[in-house]
């Protein structure tokens, strides 16, 4: 068990009245349970925490009037994974994947798995199916992917970061699953907190569905998987973006913290951890 704490300020120009939804407050499972958490608001302003989307993810919903405003958001989470032996856990046979895990195996918007059945069989297709292909795939786009800030924008595809050969969190992400998807393994992006994150800053890694369980996967190795933190899931990075704004503003700063209260997680990633679920 480990115990977290989370946090954000976005500070925003806004120049007409906007309604905004904010994707930043942790997810409470039963993995990882949210043992306090505060908003605030400057200045005050009504709001409501809403569950939405096939997976629930808790949205925050306010209207903004002109003028500056930030919202500030801390959180303390218990993390309590599931911790299993990578060489156990095999692929489970499509007629056994559960419904609500079906919708995770096609095309989306930014993962185009589709466009890449071919180069998802020539890579890995000899692999054999389990934990350790999902491994492999991490292995591939971390070893073809330069991370570079700002190398791609909010229309940048699993192909379009292919072709450039550079992305960041979420380009690695949507890659990873994409190469899942095109394998037949169900796989979806999630959006979080992470501890030892370096600069901090949200962080965009993935699930795929093993066995009988959604297994966290991160291709950028830039932090530990059992210090990630969980705030929404979704087909890919346009179900879980930490703000959708509907109106005119603009973000003029934006700090983001993920502190281990404990001492159990490991200081740096390895290949060799664990396989560990969440959900």
């Amino acid at each position: 068990m480990s115990i977290i704490r989370v946090g954000c300020e976005l500070r925003y120009r806004v120049t007409a009245p906007t309604s905004f939804l904010f994707n930043v407050a942790v997810a409470d499972t039963t993995h990882q349970v949210v043992r306090q958490e505060h908003f605030t608001m400057v200045p005050q302003n009504e709001y409501t925490v809403e569950n939405i989307g096939e997976e629930g993810n808790r949205i925050v919903r306010l209207q903004a009037k002109v003028g500056d405003f930030s919202l500030q958001y801390q959180a303390t989470v218990t993390l309590e994974p599931e911790v299993d032996d990578p060489p156990t856990i095999m692929e489970a046979e499509h007629p056994e994947l559960p419904s609500e895990v079906l919708p995770y195996l096609n095309p989306s918007r930014y993962c185009e798995s589709d466009r890449l059945l071919r180069l998802a069989g020539k890579e890995f297709g000899e692999i054999a199916p389990g934990y350790s292909r999902v491994a492999a795939i991490c292995d591939w786009t971390h070893a073809r992917l330069d991370y570079v800030a700002g190398s791609t924008d909010a229309r940048s595809s699993a192909c379009d970061v292919l072709v450039q050969r550079a992305g960041v969190c979420r380009d690695f992400a949507h890659v990873a699953l994409t190469l899942c998807r095109a394998l037949s393994i169900p796989a979806r992006y999630v959006s979080g907190y992470a501890v030892g994150l370096n600069p901090p800053d949200f962080h965009g890694f993935f699930e795929a569905y093993l066995g009988t369980r959604w297994y966290l996967f991160d291709a950028t190795r830039m932090a530990p998987r059992d210090g990630l933190v969980r705030i929404g899931t979704g087909r890919d990075a346009a179900d879980a973006a930490f703000a959708t704004i509907i109106g005119a503003a603009t973000l003029k700063d934006m700090t983001v913290s993920a502190q281990e209260l404990t001492d159990e997680i490991a200081a740096q990633p390895t290949g060799d951890e664990p396989a560990i679920s969440t959900a």
